[in-house]
């Protein structure tokens, strides 16, 4: 007896007179297999990150490229900064790292390296023993929930022990870190200094390159050429996405009215981009690049556990909790003196120091709005508009109100800015006004207190306004 022969079956619809049609099947398997290559392949990215990860995070030995003697790693506080669990570092306390970047071509040097005697240029050494062109005091505050960035002009007029009075900039060239951080710790009211990191001027470029560039506003035209040093900067203004070569340019570009103070003010928009940009969850799949830069061009005493612990805390912490300051001061003199310095205010120092590194005590309240210094930078091109702006503050109580040169970058939203740091006075001004951003950085007016960056929002609520 023969088997039944059992019909195949039929798609609804099709009349039996017509073939059945076969599912692609081959096809549908080579999709099935596509997928499941891709799931592999980033399964095996990811693992492949975390292994790096995790074999490096358990690392307790400081990331030194030069020694520090028993007297010298003293001058910073040992104790430790993070705990490691099953998950990546954090943070267990506030911590205070000076940062240092570090430019020295071949002629600094007493024995430059070989390769470098007959370039016929001055070029970049990798090395860390010269003057630093660049400090900054980074607060990191896991109990705030703020990361604070401190400014040090490198023109500040400083005493350094041994050398005497003279430019805070040859701390480092005398006596390395250590030296470095006890004379800004004096500068600044004694805060204490718990790690440093040095980084040179190559390490900086491939740093940037190694987060993947950075989007930022070239405030003007920038063009400079320095055959002597192969230095050749040409940047053409507005938005636009740089590579680390070209955020050098923008970092090294000193001639406008404000010389070395107009670098940390673009200094700061270059910091803030990168906070933005770099500081989230997809930096971690970067860290073994990265982690290759630190090995070759950045000397600290943070360990690898710290670092990761800095970059998970920097992750998670909100944008408008990241605040850049400025040490406050004036410019010695009408530039005809043999040096010329960026004279540190002590008074308004320590009034920062206790506002946002809990050292001594905060003077806490706004001040007087008569006595608020007040500049505006328009980036919208109304003067209507920066006058209605200049009545509303006078109806506010404030008095010392004037117009500074236009803000280069048209801004959706006015940015309030605390040239000083002193945060309390621009929220004051939020509240008077009712519209705008508060930033705590200085990227503003130098001589005020707060510098209105006045965006597209004022012109859509005096529209507003003048409809009803």
């Amino acid at each position: 007896m023969s088997a039944r022969k059992i019909p195949e079956k039929r798609p609804w619809g099709q009349p039996p007179n017509q073939p059945i049609k076969k599912k692609p099947v081959q096809k549908r398997n080579q999709v099935n297999w596509l997928w499941l290559g891709l799931g592999l392949t980033g399964v095996a990215m990811l693992s492949a990150t975390a292994g790096a990860l995790l074999a490096v995070s358990f690392s307790s030995t400081p990331l030194l490229q030069s020694h520090l003697s028993p007297e010298e790693a003293a001058v910073f506080d040992g104790d430790r900064i993070s705990r490691t669990s099953m998950r990546l570092p954090e943070l267990t306390r506030p911590v205070n790292i000076l940062v240092m970047g570090i430019k020295v071509i071949s002629s600094d040097l007493d024995h430059p390296p070989a390769e470098t005697k007959n370039l016929g240029y001055h070029a970049l050494v990798n090395s860390f023993e010269g003057l630093s062109d660049t400090m900054l005091l980074l607060r990191f505050d896991p109990e705030a929930q703020k990361i604070t960035a401190l400014s040090i002009p490198r023109d500040t007029r400083a005493f350094v022990e041994g050398v005497g009075v003279t430019k805070i900039n040859a701390a480092n060239l005398e006596g390395g870190p250590a030296l470095s951080a006890k004379t800004t710790s004096e500068l600044l009211s004694g805060v204490g200094i718990d790690r440093y990191i040095r980084i040179n001027v190559q390490g900086v470029e491939k740093l940037v390159d190694a987060l993947g560039g950075v989007t930022v506003y070239v405030p003007r035209d920038m063009k400079y050429r320095d055959d002597s040093q192969h230095l050749y900067i040409n940047l053409k203004a507005g938005k636009q996405h740089l590579n680390g070569n070209q955020v050098l340019q923008l970092l090294r570009f000193r001639y406008d009215k404000y010389g070395d103070i107009g670098r940390i003010q673009r200094q700061q928009m270059v910091m803030r981009s990168l906070m933005e940009q770099a500081l989230n969850p997809t930096t971690l799949a970067r860290m073994p690049k990265i982690l290759s830069v630190i090995q070759s061009h950045i000397d600290t005493n943070l360990t690898v556990e710290e670092l990761l612990a800095l970059v998970g805390y920097g992750v998670k912490t909100d944008r408008s909790q990241v605040q850049m300051l400025m040490v406050p001061g004036d410019f010695s003199g009408n530039g005809h003196h043999e040096v010329s310095y960026w004279l540190p205010n002590r008074r308004r120092i320590q009034t920062m120091m206790a506002q946002h590194f809990d050292q001594g005590l905060d003077g806490g309240e706004a001040n007087d709005p008569a006595y608020i210094r007040v500049a505006i930078q328009d980036s919208t091109g109304d003067m209507k508009a920066v006058q209605s702006l200049i009545d509303r503050l006078k109806n506010a109580g404030y008095r010392n109100v004037y117009v500074d040169d236009p803000w280069p970058e048209p801004l959706r939203v006015t940015h309030l800015v605390a040239q000083q740091g002193d945060g309390n006075s621009a929220k004051a001004i939020y509240r008077s006004l009712g519209f705008g951003e508060v930033r705590v950085e200085s990227t503003g007016n130098l001589v005020s207190d707060v510098t209105i960056q006045l965006g597209q929002d004022w012109l859509k609520r005096n529209a507003n306004r003048d409809s009803f």
